[in-house]
């Protein structure tokens, strides 16, 4: 009955508010005093939800101190140098813009906020991928494996919803869980390269020259052993700072 009651509110929840009917706010304070009305616990209602807010409100706390410091932080250009930094040792090859996104993504993810990750990596990498010729799909890929590991930090909503659900401290939730992020962020590192060097090849291209220097249709040069040459396919305008 309570699990049902449970999702029958989640579901509402997110009708509502996908549906724009009621806002996000509204449809929070509403929502769960109608099911707890619902639910037979009216009586109880004014305990619950004392319980519950000083339940979460160490936790609410340190998210709106996150929210806040690292909003602070993007708008004084706390993330510029780093960006700069990047596209200077990424210059024109793709493995290298691949690696220098996947540190740049979990930097910026530092403030626990998945919008304010993609909006800060995707607005300073995705002209540097289209002058490239690099696929979008692989920036939003690496930004994604990246902010996935990375939202394992104290602050981050599965930590702070999983401290809330279990009354725990963050630092309980945190510490066990050290290890494997530290793994997840080494994983990402080699998905990032084995992904960036797959993007290299397929920029290049493959010409077939003879060894003598000869022009393949010149005569003898069906006898020479062709040698292969790699060239990136990548406009000779961009520049390191692009």
């Amino acid at each position: 009955m309570l699990a049902a009651l449970g999702f029958t509110t989640i579901g509402l929840f997110l009708l509502l508010t996908m549906t724009r009917r009621l806002s996000v706010l509204v449809a929070l304070v509403l929502l769960p005093v109608l099911a707890a009305l619902a639910g037979g616990f009216a009586d109880r209602l004014g305990e619950m939800i004392l319980e519950g807010l000083t339940t979460v409100a160490p936790t609410g706390i340190m998210i709106a101190f996150a929210y806040l410091y690292f909003s602070l932080m993007v708008d004084a250009g706390l993330f510029d140098p780093l960006i700069r930094g990047i596209l200077r040792f990424g210059r024109r090859d793709p493995l290298r813009i691949c690696m220098g996104t996947a540190v740049l993504t979990m930097c910026v993810a530092l403030d626990g906020d998945g919008a304010s990750t993609f909006l800060i990596t995707v607005s300073a990498l995705l002209p540097v991928y289209q002058k490239l010729g690099m696929r979008p799909l692989v920036l939003s890929g690496i930004i994604c494996l990246g902010a996935g590991v990375m939202n394992m930090i104290p602050w981050g909503g599965p930590t702070v919803r999983a401290a809330a659900a279990l009354k725990l401290d963050t630092s309980e939730v945190f510490l066990p869980v050290l290890p494997a992020m530290g793994c997840g962020i080494a994983w990402v590192l080699v998905a990032t390269y084995l992904i960036g060097r797959r993007e290299r090849n397929r920029l290049g291209s493959v010409d077939a020259v003879p060894a003598g220097g000869g022009e393949p249709g010149d005569p003898g040069a069906g006898s020479a052993r062709p040698r292969v040459r790699v060239r990136l396919r990548v406009p000779a305008t961009v520049n390191a700072q692009t």
